[in-house]
């Protein structure tokens, strides 16, 4: 009875807490579409919701603030909004008014006693002013040295469209960034203070910011140019990857992932995805992480922009909108690595917003793929926990992958030759037959040793993972099976096992 009771109670809590996630998603959402009176229902019917928070802390009095839709703060002022909450800026509902040049919403929130200033601890005191940047900066580009003169859109993002220039003659990647965020005086600033960082970054797996140009708009941002596209796109061509592949990619992420969560001021992604990974050539034999930073940078005007931004990679704490650390990037990289075992999306028949949800309700995507050894599914589970506390740092997450690459072979291209009985037999894979032409059997010369089944050689070039069943079948007696066990110790000489049960290498 009692272990009955209490799942009774955990179902309940789950049950309450989607609720509580639905609603904190609705009242944002209202409060940015100027909707006062869907706003004043919700918080009737639960005046908790008053103080949500959304994915970058932000309160629906933030919202409000921001667009200046003064009806809808008039409403959350009645039901006891703090109009002077901090966001992860450190910017308050006056802050935000000021920077949208809002004189009545101003006026509004001056009344109730507003502050254009940060909270530390119990009493107020000016929000921090960053150091000024030198009048010159090294990264500033002047865009007249940009030639868009035969470039080509290579991808939208969130915030803009990226697209392929020459800058002084060599190629290079340009973000244009939006117009509605280029014309924000405090997201110019931060942009400029957050470029002077990031042009600093030097790794071999992060994409080269190379400079911006932020004195006159739209900002732009200036990367190197990688010829080989992103990751996403990469396994949509490809589908499924290796094992010993899929280890070498999540190598160069975490490798570059390790750099900027521990850089002396940690950088945290919050939009790893493979469309963020980006290939330097087409031999896919070296990744880089990309367009980091910056989307801190970016104020969420819609509850569900973050869903766009993150969709099916985002970590349960951010779509609950809960405080949250560098981990939400480790889980990202999970969903990474499930993807190029998989072939798949995790959750790819979901759209993006109920993919986050599911994943934040507890669920995780099924293991389907025969690739995964028990080290790399172990550490796949542990990247993905619930618990953010729980998953590893990228060094560990290294460490590890090391480890799993060890034991893995170093190249899943064999060349075999397979002991066969006439000039007829081919090779039976999953869900296909590979037919093999009689001059590829060659007859076997001295078989002094060998079981009398084997009259001839296969010659066979595959491309095939290291665990899998194959089975040699004969063209006239195909009910004849000589099953071919490929493992990782005899990779170009498998052993097969002949009529009888006696094994030959051949």
């Amino acid at each position: 009875m009692s272990s009955g009771g209490s799942s009774g109670t955990t179902g309940k809590e789950k049950e309450k807490e989607k609720a509580r996630v639905s609603r904190t998603s609705l009242i944002l959402w209202h409060a940015h579409q100027n909707d006062a009176a869907a706003v004043r229902k919700l918080l009737e019917e639960d005046p908790s919701l008053v103080r949500a928070r959304d994915y970058d802390n932000r309160t629906p009095l933030h919202v409000a603030s921001l667009h200046g839709w003064v009806e809808v703060a008039n409403c959350l002022i009645e039901f006891g909004a703090d109009v002077n909450a901090q966001d992860r800026w450190k910017n308050t509902p006056l802050a935000d008014a000021e920077g949208a040049k809002g004189t009545a919403m101003i006026e509004l929130l001056e009344s109730h006693g507003g502050l254009s200033y940060g909270q530390n601890g119990s009493h107020f005191e000016p929000k921090p002013v960053l150091p000024p940047l030198p009048n010159k900066c090294d990264w500033e580009v002047d865009p007249n040295e940009l030639d868009f003169s035969s470039s080509i859109c290579i991808g939208k993002g969130s915030f803009g469209e990226i697209v392929r220039a020459h800058w002084r003659g060599t190629p290079v990647a340009v973000k244009r960034i939006l117009p509605s965020l280029s014309d924000d005086r405090l997201v110019i600033q931060d942009f400029r203070h957050e470029v002077n960082l990031l042009v600093k970054l030097r790794h071999p797996n992060v994409v080269q910011f190379l400079g911006a140009v932020t004195d006159k708009k739209p900002l732009m941002l200036i990367t190197e140019y990688l010829r080989g596209g992103d990751l996403h796109k990469y396994l949509k061509d490809k589908g499924t990857v290796s094992p010993s592949t899929a280890i070498n990619f999540a190598l160069d992420i975490a490798r570059g992932m390790a750099y900027l969560h521990n850089e002396p001021n940690v950088i945290i992604h919050r939009d790893l995805k493979p469309r963020n990974v980006l290939l330097v050539n087409s031999s896919a034999d070296h990744l880089k992480v990309g367009d980091f930073g910056l989307s801190k940078l970016i104020k969420v005007q819609s509850s569900h922009d973050v869903y766009k931004m993150t969709d099916r990679y985002m970590a349960p704490e951010v779509f609950k909108h809960r405080r949250y650390d560098k981990k939400v990037d480790v889980f990202s990289f999970a969903m990474i690595l499930y993807e190029m075992l998989e072939g798949e999306p995790p959750f790819s028949s979901y759209e993006p917003y109920e993919g986050a949800k599911y994943v934040a309700e507890g669920h995780r995507p099924s293991f389907r793929a025969k690739g995964y050894t028990p080290e790399l599914r172990d550490l796949t589970e542990h990247c993905w926990a619930a618990d953010m506390n729980q998953r590893p740092s990228f060094i560990d997450i290294l460490a590890q992958l090391d480890k799993i690459k060890g034991h893995l072979p170093s190249d899943h291209h064999w060349s075999l030759s397979i002991l066969s009985r006439n000039s007829d037999d081919y090779l039976l894979l999953p869900f296909q037959q590979v037919a093999l032409c009689p001059s590829t059997a060659v007859g076997f010369v001295n078989r002094a040793n060998l079981e009398n089944l084997a009259k001839f050689f296969l010659l066979v070039s595959l491309d095939f993972p290291f665990i899998l069943h194959y089975e040699l079948r004969s063209g006239d007696h195909p009910e004849q099976i000589v099953p071919i066990h490929c493992c990782r110790v005899v990779m170009l000489r498998p052993s097969i096992v002949a009529k009888g049960g006696g094994d030959s290498n051949a």
